[in-house]
Formats: C-alpha cells, structure tokens, sequence
C-alpha cells in the first residue's frame, strides 16, 4: 500500500442529514458520531464529498430527476451544504453529480496515496457506489461500517455484504479497528 490513509466522509449534508428532506437518512447522526470520533486522527488528510443536481440532467438522470423534482436546485442551495458539525472541519470538499465520487481528481486529492477509509451516506447508494470504482483503480477501502447509514437498516446491511465480496480490496472494519490501526 502507499501512502498514510485518507478519511472519506461522502454526502454528509443537510439534504441527507435533514429528518424533514425526501432523502433523509434515517440513522445520519449515528454515521455523523463515528465520522466526529475519526476527524482527529486523520486531520487534513480528510475529503468531504457533496452530491448536487446537474444543471441540466441528461440520460438516464432525467427520469430520476422527475422522480425527485425537489432536489433540482442549484449547488450552492442550502440543500447541498455539509451539515453544521462538519462545515468548518472539511479541509477538502469534492463535488460531483454522481453517486460515485471517485475519479482521478480525487485520486490526485488524496496524493497517491492507496488507502482509504469510507465513511457516510448512503451506505447503500453513494458509499458503494464510490468504494468500488476506488478498489477497482487499486486502493485499499476500509469502509467503517458503524460510521455509514443507509436509507434503512436492511439496504444498510446489504451494501455492507456486498462490498465484502470484494476482500481484500474491500474491508468492512470498525470506528474501533481503524482507531486502534491507527495508534
């Protein structure tokens, strides 16, 4: 592996974190807890990442979109903001319109290095969706499974077990482990 591990704390805003949005989250603050006890350890070396609507959705995002008409709003909508209790700890923010977020600006973002540990919502959604691309490119995921929430408990535990098919690209581990790998 290369490098020192890079925190990845995907989607934590208000339009996920928010009891009264479409897309709310139903355990966002349990997944937000684990991602406030892993802040510390990782300092700078933490991306925060942002879903926001295309300008103008094309393909198969049309239809998706004309099931969610509310979430078109423009990026820099209160919707798309990091909840409060991360607003001012991100030292990177990475903003797409896709449920993955991985790409090779990301990659440059984390400066080569193969580790990642994946935190966030939804784990079912946002959070698969972007440990696979990364493990497909070579990095090592560490997904922390008590630091994710997904639009239920089932999806939750599904994606969870989909992901750890891919051992040992892909490693389903603790706020606890990747503390105590780290120390």
């Amino acid at each position: 592996m290369t490098g020192a591990p890079w925190l990845v704390a995907i989607d934590m805003q208000v339009i996920f974190g928010d009891p009264t949005s479409q897309w709310a989250t139903p355990e966002y603050e349990r997944a937000a807890a684990g991602i406030g006890r892993l802040l510390p350890a990782f300092g700078d070396r933490t991306i925060f990442t942002r879903f926001v609507a295309p300008a103008t959705p094309h393909g198969a995002w049309v239809p998706y979109y004309a099931l969610w008409p509310f979430a078109l709003v423009p990026e820099d909508d209160r919707l798309y903001d990091l909840t409060e209790q991360f607003r001012e700890r991100a030292p990177h923010v990475e903003t797409r319109t896709t449920f993955g977020k991985w790409d090779a600006d990301f990659a440059a973002t984390m400066g080569g290095s193969t580790e990642m540990v994946i935190t966030g919502v939804s784990t079912d959604c946002c959070v698969i969706s972007t440990a696979l691309a990364a493990a497909d490119a070579g990095v090592h995921v560490r997904v922390a499974a008590d630091a994710c929430a997904g639009v239920s408990p089932a999806d939750h535990q599904r994606a969870l077990d989909a992901m750890a098919l891919y051992a040992p690209l892909i490693e389903i581990t603790t706020v606890d482990e990747v503390l105590g790998s780290l120390a």
